[in-house]
């Protein structure tokens, strides 16, 4: 059977990667499978307390992990994902925008994935005067670190305490625009 589009399984890349304290909390026996890929097309940033990636040229490339949720949960896991990456669909003011993408598996093989980029005007900001993670892996040697403390105020603005962290939409991240 062949999963519909919005089925997807899903490209991550930061705090949601295992091991990480948003994986733990969101994802953990919820997924069918769990295994390391890349995307190409794409930049990461630094952020503050967890990456951001943008469209960027196609030789650029993320490492992640791609997470496959339970049939079972995966409309779940896709509603919980949108609502901490700040993500409504149609949405005007989204903090990320959810796309599909080729994600490759460590075997080369490749498969439709969702991932969460940086909608704009941040994606802008951030590709003009932000800091670029050298190597297109957070944190730097890889998701070890992960599991680091959690700010419980909304940053976001909207009054979702579930949403633990990121950056208000009007204001975009935690540094001034001017240092992103």
């Amino acid at each position: 059977m062949t999963p519909g589009p919005d089925r997807l399984p899903f490209f991550v890349y930061g705090t949601l990667r295992p091991g990480g304290r948003h994986h733990a909390r969101t994802l953990r026996g919820r997924t069918a499978s769990e295994e390391p890929a890349t995307i190409s097309g794409a930049l990461l940033y630094d952020g503050p307390g967890y990456p951001y990636a943008v469209a960027g040229p196609d030789d650029a490339r993320i490492h992640g992990a791609l997470i496959t949720p339970r049939a079972a949960d995966h409309d779940g896991v896709r509603r919980t994902l949108d609502l901490l990456e700040g993500y409504t669909p149609g949405g005007r003011d989204n903090l990320y925008e959810r796309v599909e993408t080729e994600a490759a598996r460590s075997d080369g093989r490749t498969v439709r994935a969702w991932v969460y980029l940086a909608a704009e005007p941040l994606a802008t900001r951030l590709r003009a005067t932000g800091t670029p993670v050298e190597g297109g892996d957070w944190p730097a040697g890889g998701p070890a670190n992960l599991e680091g403390s959690s700010r419980n105020e909304d940053p976001s603005g909207t009054g979702n305490p579930s949403r633990t962290e990121g950056p208000s939409r009007k204001e975009g991240p935690s540094r001034t625009a001017e240092q992103v």
